[in-house]
């Protein structure tokens, strides 16, 4: 640009600068300063769970037991891949298929067989009432059902999680902005079920509450209703206008039996009950990983489960657009496959009882020390988890004297146990419970 060019250049853009500045002066939004916008962001706390398992990972003592990790261990303290699960892979590698997006709503296969897993032959003639989205695992299934109640319920409406129960469930309903109440479940004098204190909070909840329901071993207690029970639950919801939503995380994996553990989805089904129900398949296929599971929504018509269906499709398009193709293309094929679906039953029954013959050497070793106390209830209880009835301070000793980790309300996984670590694990709790006065 010549000389006489730039004069004019630079008149014209003073002219069309605001009194004051200087046309080619630096904004205030170009500054070199850096930006400050995250530096009054605090820390978060770690998860209570994921902070046991951490802890037990930086720790270098070869005593140590992970009693904390929510996930099953062989008796030799390893992950365990499912046979089924790595014959199925092996045949869709061999089919060579390509990786395009799913649809929305996921693998139909998947979407359709995991329907007829949950709700067995309760669902013939009624499979038009339920819309089902394939999820990312159970988190994400109950993540969507939340979703669903905030945009669809009416205003104000409570969600009521059971006292105590998964730490998650107050995250992912208090993201949706919904105000989550606790209703009575565990009785810590009996360390089973508190049922009167149960329909009571039905009882008092505001109608069109929606009552977060464990479908089968109940985490973290491991304590869970008879059929009478269930049955008793579900006149209540009806009477009282509930809304019940089944996490569904371990069908199978609990007693061994898919039927059995289904009873509570299969019996709001067969009542005509409009509810929710979440699946994952982290436990009962071992594919923690995959993030795969789906969220069943129930209606009273056809045109409602359409309606249902198309609104959290666009809930889940704003959230993660198209879930993951890997495990629902396992799932599908071990459960559509007679030889694998076979092998699986097999290899269900094996984990599950694995955990029950550990919740009976447990029992057996803390009889054996004459450890004070009932341990009766570590038979009863069902599932992954078990509540141990021990104290903060009780726990304080299994973790800091023998490096037993563990969460400090005193669940156990029962997982974490074997053949190798089960007695010098009962001579923790032992010690604990004979020398450390609870505090009540």
């Amino acid at each position: 640009m010549s000389a006489s060019a730039s004069r004019r250049l630079g008149v014209t853009l003073r002219h069309l600068s605001p009194e004051g500045t200087h046309p080619l002066s630096a904004s205030p939004c170009a500054s070199s300063k850096p930006s400050n916008m995250f530096s009054g962001v605090k820390v978060a706390p770690p998860d209570p769970i994921l902070g046991v398992s951490l802890a037990y990972k930086a720790d270098n003592d070869p005593r140590k037991v992970d009693l904390g990790v929510g996930a099953y261990r062989t008796d030799d303290g390893q992950p365990l891949v499912l046979s089924a699960v790595q014959k199925a892979e092996k045949s869709i590698l061999e089919a060579h298929l390509n990786k395009e997006y799913l649809p929305i709503d996921g693998l139909a296969e998947f979407t359709r067989l995991s329907t007829e897993m949950l709700f067995g032959p309760e669902l013939k003639g009624k499979e038009q009432l339920v819309a089902t989205m394939q999820s990312l695992s159970g988190t994400g299934a109950l993540r969507l059902g939340a979703a669903i109640i905030s945009k669809l319920f009416p205003k104000g409406t409570i969600v009521y999680v059971s006292k105590p129960t998964w730490g998650n469930h107050f995250n992912i309903f208090r993201d949706e902005g919904l105000e989550v109440r606790e209703y009575r479940y565990f009785d810590k004098n009996t360390l089973g079920l508190d049922f009167d204190g149960l329909i009571g909070d039905m009882d008092a909840a505001p109608r069109g509450s929606v009552f977060v329901l464990h479908l089968c071993a109940h985490n973290p207690t491991g304590v869970d209703p008879s059929p009478e029970q269930w049955e008793t639950i579900a006149s209540k919801v009806q009477e009282k206008g509930l809304f019940p939503f089944v996490d569904g995380a371990y069908q199978g994996y609990a007693s061994g039996d898919l039927d059995r553990d289904a009873y509570a989805s299969r019996m709001f089904l067969r009542r005509g009950v409009e509810f929710m129900a979440a699946q994952s398949y982290s436990k009962n296929f071992g594919l923690y990983g995959e993030r795969i599971g789906a969220l069943n929504v129930v209606t009273s018509s056809p045109e409602a489960a359409k309606a249902v269906l198309s609104q959290v499709k666009l809930y889940a398009r704003a959230m993660y657009s198209n879930p993951p193709v890997h495990g629902a293309r396992i799932v599908a094929k071990v459960l559509s496959d007679p030889a694998l679906y076979k092998e699986w039953i097999t290899e269900l029954k094996q984990m599950s009882g694995r955990i029950i013959h550990m919740r009976e050497e447990l029992f057996n070793a803390l009889k054996a020390r004459g450890t004070p106390g009932d341990w009766s209830h570590i038979k009863k209880q069902i599932g992954m988890f078990t509540f141990t009835g021990l104290r903060p301070e009780q726990v304080q000793v299994m973790t800091q004297k023998y490096r037993i980790y563990m969460l400090d309300n005193g669940r156990i996984s029962m997982a974490g146990l074997n053949s190798k670590n089960v007695a010098y694990v009962a001579d923790a709790i032992h010690d604990a419970v004979t020398n450390v006065a609870a505090k009540h």
